[in-house]
């Protein structure tokens, strides 16, 4: 037979073969194999699925954390701030009361110069003839110490009081001791010269006498 025709019988023959048994079980198996891998497959792994919250929990708590040691040091700096700036009022405070003091100690200085001067106008007035009083210059410097006075008074100066006062080392200072029985003792017998405050700082003490104990009471 030739060639040709015997190729053209067996075509029909191998198409019409069936399939055997075994062939078909494996076709079956491998689909199913197939079908049971392809969900496994799909399905994230738990570790996968748990990635992602973890990632997220991790980063708020460090979020937290970091808002918290802001939120101390702002607390610190504001501290820090507050206390500066008392200090610096309490530096301001204390600039302009030693300004104030300086202005003040230079005004009693050139006030306890003008001290002597007042001295001069009560000596002489103390010391002046009866028959000069009624003399009209004479109400003119009586003017003149008056604006004195008055000027004295303006600045804060204030005389020192000694009339039955007790002797007081920190206002007076004692030119005699003197026994007196019309006195108690370390009171004032009389003043020589007075003695002139500047608010509470002595610009000058007042000279005075001091009654002492007598010697028939010792």
């Amino acid at each position: 037979m030739p060639e040709e025709k015997l190729d053209e019988a067996v075509e029909p023959l191998s198409e019409e073969v069936p399939e055997t048994e075994e062939a078909e079980q494996e076709r079956e198996t491998e689909g199913s194999l197939a079908s049971e891998e392809t969900p496994a497959e799909a399905e994230p792994r738990p570790d996968e699925r748990d990635e992602g919250p973890a990632e997220e929990v991790d980063e708020l708590t460090v979020l937290r954390q970091e808002l918290e040691e802001q939120k101390a040091k702002a607390a610190e700096y504001l501290d820090g701030w507050q206390r500066a700036r008392a200090e610096f009022a309490n530096y301001r405070k204390r600039i302009e009361k030693e300004q104030k003091d300086t202005i003040k100690f230079a005004n009693g200085a050139f006030i306890a110069k003008l001290l002597p001067v007042m001295d001069d106008f009560e000596r002489a007035f103390q010391t002046l003839p009866l028959d000069l009083m009624s003399m009209t210059w004479l109400e003119g410097i009586a003017l003149i110490q008056r604006k004195l006075q008055v000027l004295l008074e303006q600045e804060g100066i204030t005389v020192i009081e000694t009339e039955k006062q007790m002797f007081d080392p920190t206002l007076h200072q004692a030119v005699t001791h003197e026994e007196s029985e019309e006195h108690e003792e370390g009171q004032i017998i009389s003043e020589v010269q007075k003695g002139y405050k500047m608010g509470d700082k002595v610009l000058r003490p007042s000279l005075v006498r001091v009654a002492k104990r007598t010697s028939g009471n010792e």
